[in-house]
């Protein structure tokens, strides 16, 4: 069996010499949800930009059991399904319609594949009567439901999400945490929401200064006080 996620020995530092990443091992499991948490500046974001190779740094990566290269970059890019901090990042199109139905065309799909696919991520977000509207025009919540819609439409194996619950109301973040909790695929969610991972990943990863330091099972990582504490996290 493959894992949905495995990457061996990867490290990787910014142009001005500065290390993000030291030596990162993980492995991730088929429709395994895992949080990813740590203080800023530990890595986080940067590890989550290898996984489809918007970054490249030294080790291996394999998506889906492809290793992530130039020759497979554009299949394990469908894999995987990146949704930002910011939905404004991923939103551009002049109808919610439009946005969902960008990757399926990218991808070549015929137009009734893209119409039902478009159908289909909409229905998985609660937001089929929103085809029409304008995505500029919705609450950040609502933006936030349409950016995950435009990656479910390229049917990735993978869901990696940075802050999906940053600047939501709590009716909203709520709103969004059942949507994560029904969604039936391999979830990296980079966090700096403790209640969200207490609530929602059995498993969690803490990062700091880019090292993994921890990754066990949410409920033992989160009753050792000192360990979060070491690395600037506080007991929800």
């Amino acid at each position: 069996m493959h894992h949905s996620i495995e990457i061996e020995h990867l490290s990787f530092a910014y142009p001005d010499g500065h290390p993000a990443l030291r030596d990162v091992t993980l492995r991730i499991a088929p429709c395994e949800k895992a949080a990813l948490v740590g203080p800023n500046g530990a890595g986080k974001s940067t590890l989550m930009l290898h996984l489809n190779g918007i970054l490249s740094g030294k080790g291996v990566i394999r998506v889906s059991g492809m290793e992530l290269n130039p020759q497979n970059l554009g299949r394990v890019r469908s894999q995987v399904g990146l949704v930002f901090q910011s939905p404004d990042d991923q939103l551009f199109s002049p109808t919610v319609f439009d946005d969902v139905a960008f990757g399926p065309l990218y991808q070549g799909c015929p137009p009734d594949e893209v119409r039902a696919r478009v159908d289909e991520a909409l229905a998985a977000v609660h937001m089929s009567e929103y085809a029409r509207r304008v995505s500029h025009h919705l609450s950040v919540g609502e933006k936030k439901r349409i950016a995950i819609a435009t990656v479910l439409s390229m049917k990735p194996e993978l869901l990696v999400l940075d802050e999906p619950t940053a600047g939501l109301d709590p009716r909203a973040r709520r709103s969004l945490i059942r949507l994560l909790d029904e969604l039936p695929l391999t979830m990296l969610v980079s966090t700096h929401d403790m209640l969200l991972v207490r609530e929602l990943f059995p498993r969690t990863i803490i990062m700091d200064e880019g090292s993994i330091v921890a990754d066990g099972p949410t409920a033992e990582l989160m009753s050792n006080t000192a360990l979060l504490e070491a690395h600037g996290l506080e007991m929800p």
